[in-house]
Parts: structure tokens; C-alpha cells; sequence
């Protein structure tokens, strides 16, 4: 099966979105392992505030991308959950046990926030919530 751009872009949006629609949910479904409990656990002041709030920003955000809605501007937040995310899980493990164990733990964030950076620059595509076929835009 041969995919055109248009519809492999679908691909890409469903990659970041699905994991981050998910992550967020587990935050609430498990808060002491996945929410408050690892917010407090990273030592991550206010936990019950940014827990939740950073679960409801993966939620909300996670299915704008995957229906394609307002989707460069859905990249912005969740590019910056990714940076709190590296500052707080992976720049540690970079500082004491060196580049190839960082970069064995952050290759699912690597590929996530290269995901997102090409929505950012690219947009959704002709599939999605945010295509006007009035305007003759092209989306290769």
C-alpha cells in the first residue's frame, strides 16, 4: 500500500496525539504512580496543581491533534510539556550517567517531540479539522 504525504500526515498527528490523549488520562486514573505521587516523586513544586493541569494540557491537546484541529498551535504547549519533561526525567540521568543512557530513555520523547515539531512547521493537512479547501494551500 502506497501512502501520499496528505494521508501519512494523519500517521503523524496520531503518533503524539494518542500517546499524549493517553498519558494525561493515567495521570488521573493513577495519580499516585502516574499524576501527583510522580510529580512529587521528581520534586516538581506544587504537584497538586501541575499534575492535573499537565494531564488536562495532554488531554485537551492530544485530540486536537488527532482530528487535526488547531493543530500548529496545539505543538506550542505540548512542546513545552516535552521540555519540562527532558529538564526534569532526562537531564539528570544525562548529568550522571552520560549521553548513550539519556539517550536510550528519551528516545520515545526524541521521537514525540520530532513529531511535533513537524505539525508545527507543517500543520495538519488536507485531513483534518483546520483544512479550508478554499484556501489553495499545499500541504507536501
Amino acid at each position: 500500500m502506497r501512502f501520499s504525504v496528505p494521508k501519512a500526515q494523519i500517521i503523524i498527528r496520531f503518533i503524539p496525539g494518542i500517546t499524549f490523549f493517553l498519558e494525561g488520562a493515567q495521570k488521573f486514573l493513577y495519580p499516585d504512580t502516574l499524576g501527583i505521587g510522580r510529580f512529587i516523586k521528581l520534586g516538581i513544586h506544587n504537584p497538586t496543581f501541575w499534575a492535573p493541569t499537565v494531564g488536562g494540557i495532554e488531554i485537551l491537546f492530544g485530540l486536537f491533534l488527532i482530528f487535526g484541529l488547531l493543530t500548529r498551535y496545539a505543538t506550542i504547549p505540548l512542546l513545552a510539556i516535552m521540555v519540562a519533561a527532558f529538564i526534569y526525567t532526562k537531564l539528570p540521568l544525562l548529568l550522571n550517567e552520560g549521553f548513550l543512557p539519556m539517550f536510550h530513555a528519551y528516545r520515545t520523547d526524541f521521537a514525540l517531540t520530532l513529531c511535533l515539531i513537524y505539525l508545527l512547521v507543517t500543520g495538519a493537512g488536507p485531513y483534518s479539522l483546520d483544512y479550508n479547501p478554499r484556501k489553495r494551500r499545499r500541504y507536501y
